[in-house]
């Protein structure tokens, strides 16, 4: 593959191919068989502009319908969908397809007509919001368009034309959909068919983002005008245990709290409440919005800076800045019993400084901080507000 290698934080790391590029070599290779032209792999131009050639992993032609599947390959990029067999069986009617009642997705040029939808093991949408409309198969737009096309080169190469139908199967993809967003996000029975470059990049952010992008625009879509966030499962757990809010009630950030913020104002979100562990979410009172620790820290300098404002010594402000954690920065601060209470006042009011200048003036921020050990640590003016409403409406069952 052109372009095989990416260097990520100083290291050479492997490309991989989506599952979209391995569905559309796929449907070559089924295409061909159909029409008696067996291959044993393809190269493809992906819509990156990198080309790769893919072998075909196992392929078989029966009475009516032919397959062949394509072992996914994610690089050096951690995809729970590495090494899934992703199939596309072709037939000339739909009764040979194996859809699993979905709607189809239609495709014709020239004399070709082309239909499409998902087999076992490929998620079926339930919600509105997402790039694939209720009750047609997970099977994203770029995606779709490759597999069209590489259908089309096929049969351009064999003389064919006429209706032919595809359906994209996972062996084990429902299993595989569970570690997934694809439940969250109302995809049920399998996982999704994704990519918009055709490329899998290392250790890449694009996914975690766009399911963020997705969530908030189906909640969006819902009508929901006010979400609350968490950046993971500890903030979860802490809308549960503490807050006895649901965490489904929450949209999952990670480390992209800009990112968030941006789809808010994009999707009409009116008002946020984000909820998160101080070791992540201090970060935002120097204006951080990617907390992920090979980004960015500053968090023993924001702590330690805010403790020489009010008064802590040297010696004190150098212990802060040599902590490991943000629990035990907190536990020299209380060691003075005047200086806890006005640092996080001042490191709060910063945070919702950072939050409303990035989320501009038509969305609301207010947040609050917790730790493991100490529970909540900090909370911007408006937060306890919003708590209660959130606890109101969930009682009230809105």
């Amino acid at each position: 593959m052109e372009g095989l290698y990416a260097y990520v934080n100083q290291k050479k790391m492997r490309r991989g191919i989506t599952t979209g590029t391995c569905a559309a070599a796929a449907a070559f290779g089924a295409a061909s068989l159909l029409f008696s032209q067996r291959k044993d792999g393809v190269s493809i131009v992906t819509p990156a502009g990198l080309s790769v050639a893919l072998s075909f992993f196992r392929q078989e032609r029966q009475e009516g319908y032919a397959w062949c599947s394509v072992k996914k390959d994610a690089g050096d990029d951690p995809d729970v969908t590495d090494g899934a067999e992703i199939q596309v069986r072709i037939s000339r009617t739909m009764e040979m397809a194996g859809g699993k009642g979905a709607g189809w997705y239609e495709y014709q040029e020239q004399k070709v007509h082309l239909f499409l939808g998902p087999g076992p093991g490929v998620g079926v949408v339930t919600r509105e919001g997402l790039s694939c409309p209720p009750g047609m198969g997970a099977i994203n737009p770029v995606p779709r368009e490759m597999i069209f096309e590489q259908v089309l080169r096929a049969c351009r190469e064999a003389g064919e034309t006429g209706s032919f139908y595809l359906t994209v199967s996972v062996p084990g993809g429902e299993e595989i959909a569970g570690k997934t967003f694809n439940p969250r996000l109302g995809i049920e029975g399998g996982i999704s068919v994704l990519g918009t470059k055709g490329i899998v990049e290392p250790m890449s952010q694009e996914a975690l983002v766009e399911t963020i992008r997705l969530e908030i625009r189906q909640r969006a879509a819902a009508g929901e005008k006010e979400i609350l966030a968490v950046p993971g499962n500890y903030g979860e757990r802490f809308l549960e245990k503490t807050l006895g809010i649901s965490p489904e009630q929450g949209v999952k950030c990670s480390n992209f709290l800009g990112s968030l913020l941006d789809f808010a104002g994009e999707y009409g979100i009116r008002r946020i409440l984000l909820i998160g562990h101080g070791g992540k979410l201090i970060k935002l009172a120097a204006g951080i919005m990617n907390t992920h620790s090979s980004v960015a820290d500053g968090r023993m300098e924001i702590l330690g800076a805010w403790a020489g404002a009010w008064g802590a010594g040297a010696e004190r402000v150098g212990r802060i800045l040599s902590c490991i954690t943000v629990d035990e920065a907190l536990g020299i601060l209380e060691e003075e019993p005047s200086l806890l209470q006005p640092v996080m006042k001042s490191v709060m009011e910063r945070i919702a400084v950072h939050l409303a200048g990035r989320a501009g003036n038509t969305v609301e921020v207010e947040a609050v901080l917790f730790t493991n050990e100490r529970g909540i640590i900090g909370m911007t003016s408006g937060a306890e507000a919003l708590i209660d409403q959130w606890k109101k409406g969930q009682k009230d069952g809105k």
